[in-house]
């Protein structure tokens, strides 16, 4: 592994040291910060002639700030002479903006794209993207892991099957939710919900499928406010649910997030930690489950030429 080169921006440093850890390898060394005038300045300050880098760098608050830091690193690796650069993204902003749903408005998955491919990225690996077809906007290679085996075994482990539901929190989620269905052998159901204007609400309209008297476990890929969760657990305590559960792939928590997940009669929220969970944000209810060994994996098989979907079969 001598050729290959991990590197962090300001996002999450603890999960890449954990990624570099997993490759046992030292993370890469360079100098990332911010100038009194909001320009960011980015040093790498060992040899990637040549070499294979990765740069991980979720997309989290604060989002902006973060894209335009891992573009520069993208744009100083390659000016650096790397052999191939690699942005890992466990969390790909503005994946909701996917197409043109209303009348002039941008698809901003699409821009985010193109910037990271004239920055110079000659490879993308990511974690659940919000709709598939995002892959479809690059015109280089992408590699979209799933966090649903990492949290299959969590609820495989807590032997809750035999009365287990899956509840796909919207039609956009069924596919992924069925497929976690099918590994936990429960079967499954779908919330009906619209969301209301460009608000960060949505209301939650039906449940079909079957709940009452079993342990719901409901699936997305983020939750941001918590506002549709707390509108999906009250419809399913409404149709009787026993209990409810709920996992995700990424926990952003955004504005009254966590006083509404302490305030919701969920059981447990199951995250992964693809964004980083501040201290302040871990109630006892929320379980973050590390994503760095899958990311590791993924990053030791792009490195050797070896398959991406074989470690999923093999899950």
């Amino acid at each position: 592994m001598d050729e290959i080169k991990v590197f962090s921006g300001s996002a999450h440093p603890a999960l890449a040291q954990a990624v570099a850890d997993y490759l046992n390898i030292p993370l890469g060394k360079c100098d990332v910060f911010e100038f009194t005038n909001e320009n960011i300045f980015v040093r790498i300050l060992e040899n990637v002639r040549q070499r294979d880098a990765f740069v991980i760098q979720p997309l989290s608050s604060p989002v902006n700030k973060n894209l335009v830091e891992l573009l520069i690193m993208i744009d100083a690796l390659k000016r650096a002479s790397a052999a191939r650069i690699t942005a890992v993204v466990p969390y790909y902003a503005y994946g909701r903006t996917d197409k043109k749903d209303q009348p002039r408005v941008p698809i901003t998955a699409r821009l985010v794209a193109d910037l990271l491919t004239v920055a110079g990225a000659n490879r993308l690996l990511t974690v659940d993207l919000h709709a598939a077809q995002i892959q479809g906007f690059f015109n280089i290679p992408v590699d979209e892991l799933t966090a649903l085996y990492i949290l299959g075994r969590y609820f495989e482990e807590k032997g809750l099957n035999d009365s287990l539901v899956v509840v796909a929190t919207d039609i956009g989620i069924s596919k992924r939710a069925r497929d976690l269905a099918e590994k936990l052998n429960a079967p499954l159901a779908i919330v009906e919900k619209r969301r209301v204007g460009n608000a960060d609400r949505a209301e939650a309209l039906n449940i079909i499928g079957e709940v009452a008297g079993k342990v719901a476990l409901t699936v997305d890929d983020e939750i941001d406010t918590a506002g549709s969760l707390m509108n999906v657990v009250e419809a399913l305590g409404k149709r009787g649910a026993r209990e409810v559960y709920s996992c995700c792939t990424h926990p952003i928590f955004s504005g009254e997030a966590i006083p509404r997940i302490a305030a919701c009669p969920v059981k447990e929220v199951v995250v992964t930690d693809t964004v980083p969970v501040d201290i302040t944000k871990k109630l006892a209810k929320i379980t973050v489950l590390p994503i760095a060994p899958l990311l590791g994996e993924a990053i030791h098989r792009i490195h050797t030429g070896l398959s991406i979907g074989a470690l999923f079969e093999q899950s």
